[in-house]
């Protein structure tokens, strides 16, 4: 009973108040630029590629190649070795010399790379171009151990990993500031939130520079007082605060029953019922045994016994103005589990008594 109240109660919150813009928006052009590149893993303590991954060979003689040592793919036999897949995220104004976290996952058949070491990669974006190259010692979140069968065990997932700042950035992140213009994309699209953010810089700056071009974006307009300090316009709008609006939403994961809504989220008058009707079905085997000497044989019967259990209703009744919490309470306090709580929810949607849109994931 308490885990329900829990699980339920503890990651309410309310879905409106005041926020700095910064928190609710970001600006139009400034953001993350994302990086892949293809490169090898070398340390490996007999977990890399096997023979069926025959590109590893293939990069491998490559990387050995570019240093003056010529080897053919097919002569090569290295189980130390793992091909590997490369992503990182270029944050925006990134200079060169700034070290980047890069993440690291097996494209072959390598079955652990702890303890391996990437050789020198370089990072693309998506124009071909290379923003950045990656060294160093992979991180992974899990390991492998034993030898094959039932003799092994593995945690978590040791084919990924990670390489803190294993990355260099070699070129400048394309990135600008706006020059006659700011345009603020909201992180969710909303015409209540978009407007009152237009009304807040506008009274910051006693002027109507700002206005919505729809739910999502606000325009601004750099004033001429401002147009050499662009960088100090930006953390001022970046700086105010307004109050966002949202629709009400109640999120389900019916998997693992877990509920997240508002607590200002309020229900219709309504009374529920809630109870239970269990049927078992059960049988048992008679042995049948003759008597000595009757010439009879031993029997097998089966006493099949069914068993009807209903539980009495259980009924809530909520006024005027209760709200998700108060259904929660209530529900918990008649001993309901998750899934009832879900069911009940949904059912409350159907009946009309329930504004809020229900998600289920």
């Amino acid at each position: 009973m308490k885990m329900l109240s829990f699980l339920l109660l503890a990651c309410l919150w309310p879905l409106s108040g005041a926020v700095r813009i910064k928190d609710v928006a970001s600006i139009e052009g400034i953001r993350e630029n994302q990086l892949v590149g293809y490169g090898v893993v070398v340390g490996l303590n007999g977990t890399g590629d096997k023979r069926q991954t025959f590109f590893s060979a293939q990069t491998l003689a490559n990387v050995l190649d570019r240093m003056g040592v010529q080897v053919s793919p097919t002569a090569i036999l290295v189980r130390n070795t793992a091909a590997v897949m490369l992503t990182a995220n270029l944050p925006p104004f990134a200079q060169p010399g700034t070290r980047i976290d890069v993440h690291v996952a097996a494209i072959g058949d390598s079955t652990n790379l702890q303890g391996g070491l990437v050789i020198l990669t370089p990072l693309k974006a998506s124009n071909g171009e290379v923003y950045a190259v990656a060294q160093g010692p992979v991180v992974t979140g899990g390991f492998a151990a034993g030898r094959g069968g039932g003799n092994s065990v593995t945690v978590n997932h040791p084919t990924a990993g990670r390489i803190p700042n294993g990355a260099i950035v070699e070129r400048p992140a394309p990135s600008v500031l706006p020059s006659s213009t700011v345009r603020m994309q909201l992180q969710t699209a909303d015409f209540t939130t978009s407007t009152r953010m237009a009304a807040v810089i506008n009274q910051r700056f006693g002027a109507h520079l700002a206005r919505c071009e729809n739910a999502g974006l606000v325009e601004v307009a750099i004033p001429p007082d401002w147009s050499g300090r662009r960088v100090e316009f930006v953390a001022e709008i970046e700086g105010l605060s307004l109050e966002t609006d949202r629709k009400s939403k109640i999120v389900i994961n019916e998997r693992s029953g877990t509920i997240v809504a508002g607590r200002e989220i309020t229900i219709r008058p309504v009374a529920i019922l809630h109870g239970s009707l269990s049927v078992e079905v059960q049988t048992s085997f008679d042995v049948s045994q003759p008597a000595p000497f009757s010439q009879g044989r031993t029997a097998v019967t089966p006493d099949v016994s069914v068993g009807v259990k209903e539980e009495q209703a259980k009924g809530i009744q909520l006024k005027k103005g209760a709200t998700v919490d108060d259904l929660v309470k209530g529900l918990t306090g008649i001993g309901a589990t998750p899934r009832d709580v879900i069911a009940v929810l949904q059912n409350l949607r159907a009946a009309g008594a329930l504004d809020a849109e229900i998600e289920v994931i």
